[in-house]
């Protein structure tokens, strides 16, 4: 399962929670994960983080090169 159907299952489940105490546990998730996206935007440019969600992006879509190709294109300045 790919990253994107991973994200709609869990949507669909949180969508049907009538679980109060879930859901205060996901809020405290959510809040915790924002205050370390924030932290490392004090890090990187805004154009580094950027080019780092991309490359996310790229990994989830499976638009990357396997690590053994790359090796061979570079392997004679290795």
């Amino acid at each position: 399962m790919n990253a994107y159907a991973e994200k709609i299952e869990i949507i669909q489940w949180i969508a049907g929670l009538d679980d109060k105490a879930t859901l205060r546990q996901l809020r405290k998730i959510k809040e915790q994960s924002d205050i370390k996206l924030h932290d490392v935007n004090d890090l990187i440019s805004e154009k580094e983080f950027e080019s780092i969600q991309r490359g996310i992006d790229d990994s989830a879509n499976g638009r990357v090169t396997p690590h053994s190709e790359v090796r061979k294109k570079y392997e004679k300045w290795l």
